[in-house]
């Protein structure tokens, strides 16, 4: 039956790539079968390995956190790119012999953090500069198009290696900044319309900031709040490019003038329009 990889290399949950790669490294000397000859060693670092192949990739390792149970059979399974394996009775490529006991170069383990961009910066891509919590700064370049949750990979960024070993990668988890202009929903963006009554009314082109510049909107005659005008591929752009949406939100001066009063109050007498009686 399948173990807590946390607890095969008795670390908490909250452990941080560095306890894990800590770990590993003594546990994988003490159970490594060219010293350990005790009956069950080898089956041992076996698992071992395994824990920590999964729990030093960050992807490897939020995919094995949401899992509620490992499937019966033993180990994690169907993680694309883990690679290697165990090869005709030897180890694999994690840590040789020599590896494991100071004499080779050990790969420092991953880590990953946040980067926070704006959705012009999605829509135009560039460079920006990150800090890390270390006070590193560093140049990132950001792809065109790139959507809230995709990962940006800097090699040799992450944890350093052991045994002048090199450094594992940083993997950054894109997030876009809160605007109150817009509302993103996968490679789909709104944008609040406000509109004048006698625009929503009669039709109008009207300027729509986007993220992408500002561009004139033909509103319909007769738009009334909560009508969506669809421009199509202006969304997140990309191969399969997303839509933008013009929400229309029909707003009346907050405090009309004397005649801004007279003639809403024609239109009042002039018009059957009752806005309740429409289904």
């Amino acid at each position: 039956m399948a173990r807590d990889f946390y607890a095969v290399l008795g670390v908490p949950r909250t452990a941080t790539g560095e306890d894990i790669q800590r770990a590993y490294r003594t546990l994988a000397r003490r159970s490594h079968p060219d010293v350990n000859k005790e009956p069950g060693a080898e089956d041992r670092f076996k698992e071992i390995t395994e824990a920590y192949r999964v729990l030093s990739d960050p992807s490897l390792r939020r995919e094995y956190d949401a899992r509620a149970s490992v499937p019966s059979g033993g180990g994690f399974r169907g993680h694309p790119g883990a690679g290697g394996g165990f090869r005709g009775g030897g180890f694999q490529d994690l840590g040789d012999f020599e590896d494991l006991f100071g004499f080779g170069p050990v790969r420092g383990a991953d880590a990953e953090a946040t980067i926070t961009i704006t959705l012009e910066d999605s829509y135009r891509g560039g460079h920006r500069t990150v800090t890390l919590p270390d006070g590193t700064r560093l140049g990132v370049t950001i792809p065109r198009g790139i959507a809230e949750g995709q990962r940006l990979r800097l090699a040799g960024q992450g944890a350093g290696g052991l045994g002048g070993g090199p450094r594992g990668d940083l993997h950054l988890v894109v997030r876009f900044a809160p605007d109150p202009r817009y509302t993103v929903d996968g490679r789909d963006v709104t944008v609040r319309l406000p509109v004048a009554a006698w625009e929503a009314a009669l039709g109008a082109k009207v300027p729509l900031p986007t993220p992408a510049g500002e561009v004139l909107l033909d509103v319909p005659r007769g738009s009334s709040s909560g009508r969506r005008l669809r421009l199509r591929g202006q969304g997140l752009p990309g191969p399969r490019p997303g839509d933008l949406y013009a929400e229309v939100r029909v707003m009346v001066p907050p405090d009309p003038t004397p005649q801004e009063r007279r003639l809403f109050e024609e239109l009042a007498r002039a018009s059957a329009y009752d806005p309740r009686s429409v289904s």
